[in-house]
C-alpha cells in the first residue's frame, strides 16, 4: 500500500514569501502546481521521556538515552528555491540530523539539504555556537544525505544491532517546528516493514512507529532506550498517528556509500511528484538543483517539472517510484533522455542527462496540450493527393454508412474466434480468443497530419484495450491503446510493438463504461485525449511514420468475451 498522504518533515521559513509549514525544502504538496497551498501548522507534541541532562557529553559513542541529545543536530539550509505558483524566493528550511562519527559526519534527509547554498548546524540545542557544514553525498530516492560538520571530537550515535521487531520501545529525537529546544517522544515499532513510496522518496521498505514527529524532525534519529539508532525519521501521517523511519537494513548500506562521497540514485534534484487536477501534467517538480550535478549540467533549473525520463512518463501515480526505478537501472554517468516542462514559460524542453543539453521543442497549451510553436508546425496538405475530405464521420447507420470504405484485419489471433459486424447503428468487435489484436481501417485516403475521434462502449468483461491508429502502412503505424482500467500506451508498430509512452488516467470511465478518445498526429507531435481531458503529448523522432491510413482497434488479453461497440469514428484535420 502506498501512502500518498504522508508528508516530509522539514520546516520551511520563507524570508521573502511566507508559506508556513512546507512539505520539503521547499517541496510542494502533491496538488496541481497552480494550486499549491501550505498545510495547516502542526501541533507540537509534548515530550514523553524524562528531561535530558543539560551537561554536554564528551566525545565518544553515546551509550544512554540521556546522552543522545549531544549527538543530535539541528540544520538550517539556506538557498534560493523556485515554486511553480509563487515563483522564486529565498528561504531557510530547518530539519534534524545526527552525528555518526567523531570527525563530524552526520546523517539527515536529502530533502533537507540538496540545493542549499549554505548549511548552518547547532548541536544538542546549544544555540551559542553555530557550525558550518558541507554536503558529502546524497541519495534522492532513499531521501538520505551525509554532511560533514566543521570541527572534530564530537559525540556520536551507534546503530542498533539486534533484530528490529514489533513492540520495540523507541524514541524520536530532534528539533520539531524549527524551535531550538531538543525533544524526545516515546513509542513502539508498530510495523517492521511497510512500503515507503511517497511523493518525495522511493524506499522499498520502511519502519512504522508511533513516537510522535512533526515538521522539523526530518533526518532525526529513531533510537532505542540505550541510545542506539534504529532508523532515520522522514515521513508522517499525523491524523492516523503513524510515523515512518528509513530503517537500518535499508539505510545503513546507502549511508556507508554516502560517507565515501558517492551519490546514490541521484540526479542532483530536490523535488517531489506532482499532478494537476485532470492528470494532463504529471512529473517531478524541481525545488532546487545541486550545482555541478547531472541535472544542473543538463540545464534543469528550479521550477522545472521533469515529465519524462528515458521516454517514460513520471509520477502519474503520485509517487517517485517510476523516476527512481529508472535511475536505479542506470549508472549516474549514463546518457538518459529528458522531457521537461518549464512551468514559468510553458516551454517543453527535450535533451539528455550526460548528453545533449535541454532545448525548447514546443510550447505547452493548457487548453489543448499541443504545440503552438517550435518544430511542430502543421502543414497545409493533410493527404498525399490533397483530395481527402477535411472532415468525415462514420456513424455506422445502415442507411448512410459507407462501411465498404473500411477493412479489418487481425495482427494476432484466431479468425475463427473473432467477428466484426454492425448492429443498431454500431460497429461491434466480438472477440472470443485470447491475445487477439483486431483492427478496422479506413481505406480510401492516406493522411499525414490528422485527428481521429471515436466513441466506444465496453459490453464484455472488464479487461480490454481500445486503440486508435494513425499513419498506418504495411511497414508500421502509431497506435494509442487505452485500457478500461485507466492505463494507456502509445506504441510504434514496426515488426513488433514498441512502447514509446505510457501512463494512467482517471479520466477513463472504467469497467463497462462509455468513453470518447481523441488522437492527434501532427508533424512529430503525438497527442492523446480521453473524454476531452488532455492525457499526453510527446515528440516522436525515432520511427517518424510520415503518412498512412487511420483506424480503430480492440484487443483481448486474458478475459473473455470482449465485446466493444463503436458509436462513431470521426476523421479531420482540426487541432481544436
Amino acid at each position: 500500500m502506498n501512502y500518498p498522504f504522508m508528508r516530509p518533515l522539514i520546516l520551511l521559513a520563507a524570508l521573502f514569501l511566507a508559506v508556513g509549514l512546507a512539505c520539503g525544502m521547499p517541496t510542494p504538496t502533491p496538488e496541481t502546481p497552480a494550486e499549491v497551498k501550505p498545510p495547516e501548522p502542526a501541533q507540537k507534541e509534548e515530550p514523553e521521556a524524562a528531561e535530558p541532562v543539560e551537561e554536554p557529553v564528551t566525545s565518544g559513542a553515546v551509550s544512554s538515552l540521556q546522552d543522545v541529545r549531544g549527538a543530535v543536530i539541528q540544520i538550517e539550509a539556506e538557498g534560493t528555491f523556485v515554486d511553480p505558483e509563487f515563483g522564486e524566493y529565498i528561504s531557510a528550511g530547518r530539519g534534524s540530523g545526527f552525528i555518526i562519527d567523531p570527525s563530524g559526519l552526520a546523517v539527515t534527509n536529502n530533502h533537507v539539504v540538496t540545493g542549499a547554498a549554505l548549511l548552518k548546524v547547532w548541536i544538542g540545542g546549544d544555540t551559542t555556537q553555530t557550525y558550518n557544514a558541507r554536503v558529502v553525498a546524497v541519495s534522492e530516492c532513499s531521501d538520505l544525505a551525509v554532511i560533514d560538520i566543521d570541527g572534530d571530537g564530537f559525540p556520536y550515535l551507534d546503530w542498533y544491532t539486534d533484530p528490529i521487531q514489533v513492540g520495540l520501545e523507541v524514541y524520536s529525537a530532534g528539533f520539531p517546528l524549527g524551535e531550538p529546544e531538543f525533544t524526545l517522544t516515546k513509542g513502539i515499532i508498530s510495523k517492521e516493514n511497510t512500503h515507503g513510496e511517497t511523493s518525495w522518496a522511493s524506499v522499498d521498505s520502511v519502519i512504522m512507529h508511533d513516537a510522535t514527529i512533526n515538521p522539523g524532525n526530518s533526518g532525526g534519529p529513531l533510537v532505542t532506550s540505550d541510545g542506539k539508532v534504529v532508523g532515520v525519521n522522514y515521513a508522517v501521517y499525523a491524523s492516523a498517528n503513524q510515523y515512518f523511519a528509513i530503517g537500518r537494513e535499508k539505510g545503513l548500506p546507502i549511508i556507508d556509500r554516502l560517507k565515501a562521497g558517492q551519490d546514490v540514485d541521484s540526479l542532483g534534484v530536490n523535488g517531489e511528484a506532482v499532478m494537476n487536477d485532470d492528470g494532463s501534467i504529471t512529473g517531478i517538480w524541481v525545488s532546487s538543483v545541486a550545482s555541478g550535478s547531472p541535472a544542473d549540467r543538463a540545464g534543469i533549473t528550479g521550477g522545472d517539472i521533469i515529465m519524462e525520463l528515458e521516454g517514460h512518463p513520471l509520477a502519474w501515480d503520485g509517487t517517485m517510484s517510476d523516476y527512481c526505478d529508472i535511475i536505479r537501472t542506470h549508472q549516474q554517468t549514463d546518457t538518459m533522455a529528458l522531457q521537461v516542462l518549464r512551468f514559468s514559460t510553458s516551454e517543453v524542453l527535450e535533451g539528455q542527462l550526460n548528453g545533449t543539453a535541454l532545448a525548447t521543442t514546443y510550447v505547452w497549451d493548457d487548453t489543448a496540450g499541443v504545440s503552438t510553436g517550435g518544430d511542430t508546425s502543421v502543414g497545409d496538405d493533410t493527404t498525399t493527393s490533397g483530395d481527402a475530405p477535411a472532415f468525415y464521420v462514420e456513424d455506422f447507420d445502415p442507411d448512410t454508412t459507407t462501411i465498404d470504405n473500411w477493412y479489418w484485419f487481425l495482427n494476432q489471433g484466431d479468425e475463427n474466434l473473432f467477428d466484426i459486424y454492425t448492429q443498431d447503428s454500431k460497429l461491434v468487435f466480438d472477440i472470443n480468443g485470447y491475445d487477439t489484436y483486431a483492427y478496422f481501417v479506413y481505406d480510401p485516403w492516406l493522411y499525414t497530419d490528422v485527428r481521429v475521434d471515436a466513441r466506444a462502449e465496453n459490453r464484455g468483461k472488464n479487461n480490454n484495450n481500445v486503440s486508435l491508429i494513425c499513419r498506418g502502412t504495411e511497414d508500421g503505424w502509431y497506435e494509442f491503446s487505452i485500457a478500461n482500467n485507466g492505463l494507456w500506451w502509445i506504441f510504434a508498430y514496426e515488426n513488433g510493438y514498441t512502447t514509446i509512452a505510457n501512463g494512467g488516467s482517471t479520466a477513463v470511465n472504467m469497467g463497462r463504461g462509455i468513453n470518447e478518445y481523441t488522437i492527434m498526429c501532427y508533424g512529430n507531435t503525438l497527442s492523446l485525449y480521453i473524454n476531452g481531458v488532455h492525457t499526453h503529448t510527446m515528440e516522436e523522432t525515432k520511427f517518424v511514420f510520415r503518412e498512412g491510413q487511420v483506424g480503430i482497434g480492440v484487443s483481448s488479453i486474458d478475459v473473455l468475451p470482449i465485446i466493444v461497440e463503436f458509436d462513431w469514428v470521426a476523421i479531420s484535420d482540426s487541432m481544436q
